[in-house]
């Protein structure tokens, strides 16, 4: 009775499992039936299949060994079965091709998109014979009960793409598009670009050799070849050596979704009776495209660009050694005036530093006689005092520059040694302290005041710069260089043309190196750089033979000489080229810091060395100069990753940039005489109630006070801007605060220095207007953006440009040319700004 009872159970869930099977879902009744059927090309053929049913479609043309014809099939499903969909595969004699209809492709977050409408080309096998007939089969076959459908078979016409003509198609996800391009004789090189007048659907560009198959959908595309995404341009450099067929596919797919081209994913409302994971229909989501295949650049154009930029900058070197010939000229024609009037030699201010002029004096008038100091009526020296006025005072000792004679320094012998020679040990008097504090609280200071310490202990903490900086060049340059190997071969493995931010229109590969003309015209920083170390140890050379000589005039006269800070940056300047070179071989916002590290480093260095020349003394050192650039780099690192839209970073960040800012105006106002403790908040409540309430005083360095306010409007608006605008491109914003705060004090020492009853020679005031005229144009070029790395890769290519020089440079490479001469220029300014007064005593030269 048990046994019963339990097979009629099992008879029951049997029933009922055959009850609940897919009404849809037929079951085969042994093999299928095969209709097999003569098909010809450009004829619809309407059918339907069930899963009893197999369709078979034979197709034939001729093939010739010359001539390449591409076969397209499209096929139209009508009945709408998503879950029973047919199956159409097509033999050809050396591949198959099977996909399904509809066709499901998926995008972000695996979502699904279903296109009853799918068109695919043939991959086409060679033939060695001078005609061949070739057979392929298209096979039709579903699961379903009844499903209808169109096919079509057609030629492609302009399968093969001819050079340097345009040629125009449609293309849809569902629906890509190959077409074949053969490299002609003589042409190595060609580009490829596509061009559409919508900027979505995004699609994406391919180039793969021509073997079969060829991947030409949305979630395949990416296996092989170079590739890269596509908005409105596109272009590729293919090399004929990287193709074994002298040939190629170029593939042009529309994808799913526009995010990955800086589109919005797309909401598509589901019905009511929809699940989550029912595919898309995106209806015609169709894209109007243009490709043009045209001849690249050849070998006899790369020898004559790197002839050109190397022409340019050695014409420098000659353009500097003609000038040193014409000092030298000078010098001889003086010796003769010189030894008529029984008058040691003197220097002139020139590029070199070697060559001497009579001063003024000698001529029967004093060199200043309008020396004054503006509205500073009361110097500490007598603005109508001659340079040879103190000839007759006493002789004080040598730690302190005032009035003393000239003749008896001249007599005294200067050995100066690097050997053992520390700062402290020349601090020794008891009231060192006191006394500097007096000194430096004077209201009218000379350099005199500011250039106490022996020249051997502030040499040796000034080329302390130098050092540093070549240490930190060569432990900063290395990891660069492997890093960007890295992305180079990357690039180079994968094909994917998106890791890197290129001007795709004007990107000239060389070997391994996708971009080689960005990375030559980084050339100029690297050997301009060197021409300017070469010139300052032409200048140290000069002076430290003067000083061998005990020339009074290099010993007591213009403003100190110290050449460390200037050998740093030279050196800064070649590691800005190396490193620019470094960033431009895969330039994208992961190694940008790389391009602007050392322009933050050139900036501080430049105005360390403009504060340098009128404050020898109290300059920042190394070791705290290179750990303030550190920390901007380091913030500029952590911008660039989180800084992007992070209302937190911004406000942390204008909260320190007006802090610091704060920070170093005092620091700079009162000349490092202030102290940070405890006590700081009740000394400025003091000075505020004595000098603002109680009695209201203006301050007391009014020049200093006008710069530092100045300075703060100008940081302080910088960090609202910041903090309100919140700019994308970090990096690009801290290098402009740098940039801003070296102008205005650049600015303010050439208005000081003329007010100052100051000149500007002849060869600095070049300098001046040709580095102005020169950073005008870099500029211009500069702000042309051929890409960003700010929006995507698709996006980017949107501004790229053809090359505008020699057919090989672009827009920044010529930012590269004109930027690196104008930095040179500028430092050459630095250099001889204050030749002036190589022949004034330093108690008649004020600090500013």
């Amino acid at each position: 009775m048990a046994g019963t009872g339990a097979a009629a159970l099992a008879r029951a869930l049997l029933a009922w499992a055959l009850l609940a099977l897919p009404p849809a879902m037929p079951q085969p009744r042994g093999r299928p039936e095969v209709r097999e059927k003569e098909a010809r090309f450009n004829t619809t053929y309407s059918d339907w299949v069930n899963a009893d049913l197999l369709n078979i479609y034979a197709f034939n043309h001729s093939v010739r060994r010359n001539r390449t014809e591409g076969v397209r099939v499209s096929v139209n499903v009508l009945s709408d079965h998503k879950d029973l969909p047919v199956l159409f595969v097509v033999r050809q004699k050396e591949a198959v091709v099977s996909f399904q209809v509809p066709l499901i492709l998926r995008g972000q977050f695996q979502r699904k998109y279903a296109y009853q409408e799918v068109s695919r080309t043939l991959c086409q096998p060679q033939t060695k014979a001078e005609v061949e007939t070739q057979h392929f089969y298209v096979d039709v076959s579903t699961l379903s009960l009844n499903a209808s459908y169109q096919l079509r078979v057609t030629h492609v016409e302009n399968f093969v793409l001819r050079t340097n003509e345009r040629f125009s198609f449609n293309a849809t996800a569902a629906q890509p598009q190959y077409f074949k391009y053969e490299f002609p004789e003589g042409v190595d090189s060609v580009i490829v670009k596509v061009t559409s007048a919508m900027a979505f659907p995004c699609s994406v560009i391919s180039i793969q050799d021509v073997v079969c198959p060829v991947y030409d959908l949305d979630n395949n595309v990416a296996f092989i070849g170079m590739y890269q995404t596509m908005t409105k341009k596109a272009a590729i450099t293919v090399q004929k050596k990287d193709f074994p067929s002298n040939s190629f596919y170029v593939v042009v797919v529309v994808k799913t979704e526009d995010e990955v081209c800086g589109g919005a994913l797309p909401y598509y409302p589901l019905s009511r009776d929809a699940l989550p994971d029912d595919p898309v229909d995106q209806h015609n989501r169709q894209k109007t495209l243009e490709v043009m295949v045209s001849p690249a650049i050849t070998s006899e154009a790369y020898v004559r660009s790197m002839l050109f930029c190397l022409g340019i900058f050695l014409s420098f070197y000659v353009l500097t050694l003609l000038i040193a010939c014409w000092e030298s000229c000078r010098q001889q024609k003086r010796k003769g005036l010189l030894a008529a009037m029984d008058s040691p030699s003197l220097d002139t201010a020139s590029l070199l530093g070697h060559g001497r002029s009579v001063p003024d004096s000698f001529l029967g008038h004093s060199p200043y006689d309008s020396y004054g100091y503006g509205s500073f009526g009361n110097g500490s020296s007598s603005s109508t005092e001659g340079v040879t006025d103190s000839l007759c005072s006493v002789e004080v000792p040598y730690g302190y520059v005032g009035e003393r004679s000239l003749e008896h320094v001249a007599g005294r012998p200067r050995m100066d040694s690097l050997s053992s020679v520390e700062e402290d040990d020349y601090d020794t008097l008891a009231d060192i302290d006191y006394d500097k504090n007096v000194i430096r609280t004077k209201q009218y200071l000379c350099v005199a005041d500011l250039a106490r310490k022996d020249k051997r202990v502030l040499r040796k903490k000034y080329q302390i710069y130098f050092w540093n900086i070549a240490t930190i060049a060569v432990f900063y340059a290395l990891p660069v260089i492997q890093l960007v190997i890295t992305y180079q071969t990357v690039v180079n493995v994968t094909g994917n043309q998106d890791i890197c931010y290129y001007n795709f229109l004007c990107a000239r590969p060389l070997g391994n190196l996708s971009a080689f003309n960005n990375i030559l015209s980084n050339l100029g920083y690297v050997l301009l750089g060197l021409l300017f170390l070469l010139i300052i140890l032409q200048r140290e050379i000069n002076y430290n033979r003067a000083l061998m000589r005990n020339d009074a005039y290099a010993l007591e006269c213009g403003i100190p000489k110290h050449f460390g800070l200037f050998y740093a940056m030279g050196t800064a300047l070649m590691m800005e080229g190396l490193l620019s070179a470094c960033y431009h071989v895969c330039p994208n916002y992961t190694n940008f810091q790389f391009d602007t590290s050392f322009m933050y480093m050139i900036a501080g260095l430049c105005m360390l060395k403009l504060y340098q020349k009128r404050h020898p003394d109290i300059n920042a050192s190394a070791y705290s100069a290179y750990a303030c650039l550190a920390l901007v780099i380091f913030f500029s690192v952590v911008g660039v990753v989180f800084g992007k839209g992070n209302t937190a970073f911004w406000i942390v960040f204008s909260v320190i940039h007006i802090v610091a800012t704060l920070l170093l105006s005092t620091q700079l106002y009162y000349m490092g005489r202030w102290k940070l403790d405890t006590g700081i908040l009740r000394r400025i409540l003091h000075v505020l109630y004595t000098d603002c309430i109680r009695q209201c005083s203006g301050p007391m360095y009014v020049d200093r006070m006008v710069l530092l306010v100045m300075g703060n409007i100008i940081n302080w608006s910088l960090a609202a801007y910041g903090l309100i605008v919140r700019p994308n491109d970090f990096a690009s914003y801290l290098l402009a605060i740098g940039i801003c705060n070296l102008l205005l004090y650049f600015a303010f020492y050439i208005i000081m220095k003329l007010r100052s009853g100051e000149r500007i020679k002849l060869i600095p005031l070049l300098c001046i207007i040709g580095t102005s005229v020169v950073w005008g144009f870099a500029l211009f070029f500069f702000f042309q953006g051929l890409s960003t790395w700010q929006k995507t890769p698709a996006e980017s290519r949107e501004h790229n440009r053809d090359c505008i020089l020699l057919d090989f440079f672009d827009d920044h490479d010529i930012w590269h040319f004109l930027s690196s001469i104008a930095m040179f220029g500028s430092f050459l300014v630095l250099l001889t700004l204050d030749d002036d007064l190589d022949c004034v005593q330093r108690d008649k030269i004020y600090v500013f």
